[in-house]
């Protein structure tokens, strides 16, 4: 238990200490000084002074932070935040964010190049593929499968090949089966009575054949910028039905539940994926990452996408908002979502651990 909590705790501090490393690289191309690069918060448990940065090390683990001159304003050179041009100013905070997708670019190319990724195979010939698997993808209402309990996703034990399940099926037309199938990482048998049928519509599901497919090392890095790309979408792709949902838009496909999910939930999550195996892992690490990435570019003060709407307004006005002004509305935006953090965590993910 505490290896998988200590891994899941050191990826996310991970994550977090990326972020900041891609605000500090671009701040120190583009000249600013960066006073301090801290991984935790304080207080300080050790610091060093090297050139003109404090690298420390603090006390409260949960994140990173990268302190650069001026950058809550009142100062205003050469050196410091407000005193570089805004595409520069642009491009240090959009920094973090880049940082995210880059961390998941490197870990799905790795997952590619060394243990594959899924994919659904067309046929049965052969070719680069691990771990090969027959998975239903659609049952048809009031069939065999269907009164048997058989669900889409269920993943069909034994069988390697959709040609080989379909022969077994119609080698035992009228007969009694016992189907092995694995559901949300429960195996679970099915009694099964086929149909005598010499027209076909035996059990009345479709099936689809899935494996892992391993990349060269070549072409492991490309797929990982499309692997990441794909699951930029899926991502907007669920924030967007999680909204139409919440405003009766439309309804959620049958099983599925719009759950919101906070750091407990999301260390709970890596464990569970860490007992699975590095790869699915390494998946899960990559799939946070890349929400991160989109989370921050939220319009919402305290978040990057906030600092970007006030970097706008500044630019539309020919001044930037007032310091004090912008702080006070950072500090009641953190303060909401601290607070949001904490809803979350006491209405989904504590029920969900116990």
């Amino acid at each position: 238990m505490i290896l998988p909590f200590l891994i899941a705790l050191a990826s996310l501090v991970g994550l977090m200490v990326a972020h900041e490393f891609g605000h500090f690289i671009l701040a120190k191309k583009f000249g600013a000084k960066v006073e301090e690069f801290g991984i935790g918060y304080p207080p300080k448990i050790f610091g060093k002074k090297i050139g003109e940065t404090i690298y420390s090390l603090n006390l409260i683990p949960f994140g990173a932070f990268v302190r650069i001159k001026g950058e809550t304003g009142g100062i205003e050179d050469h050196r410091s935040f407000l005193g570089k041009p805004m595409w520069q100013r642009m491009l240090i905070i959009l920094g973090g964010v880049i940082s995210f997708w880059i961390v998941s670019i490197i870990l799905m190319s790795v997952v590619a190049g060394v243990w594959g990724l899924p994919t659904a195979i067309t046929d049965d010939t052969a070719g680069n593929f691990i771990n090969p698997e027959v998975r239903i993808v659609f049952v048809s209402p009031d069939s065999t499968a269907a009164l048997a309990g058989i669900e889409v996703g269920d993943t069909v034990l034994n069988f390697e090949k959709i040609s080989e399940f379909q022969s077994f099926i119609s080698n035992h037309k009228g007969e009694e089966i016992v189907l092995s199938i694995e559901r949300d990482k429960e195996i679970i048998e099915k009694t099964i009575t086929l149909k005598d049928s010499s027209s076909g519509g035996i059990l009345g599901v479709g099936l689809t054949r899935v494996a892992s497919e391993v990349f060269p090392w070549y072409k492991a890095p490309f797929k990982g910028v499309t692997a990441t790309g794909e699951l930029t979408l899926n991502v907007l792709s669920g924030w967007v039905l999680g909204l139409k949902s919440l405003f009766g838009l439309v309804e959620l496909p049958e099983g599925m539940d719009m759950e919101m999910m906070g750091p407990i939930g999301i260390f709970d999550l890596l464990g569970d994926y860490f007992s699975l195996g590095m790869d699915s892992f390494l998946f899960l690490v990559s799939l946070v990452s890349v929400a991160l990435a989109l989370a921050n570019l939220l319009p919402i003060p305290a978040l990057d996408g906030g600092k970007m709407v006030f970097l706008a307004i500044e630019a539309v006005r020919g001044k930037p908002i007032n310091s004090k002004i912008e702080s006070r509305i950072t500090g009641a935006f953190f303060f909401l979502l601290i607070a949001l953090m904490i809803f979350v965590t006491i209405k989904f993910d504590i029920p969900r651990l116990f």
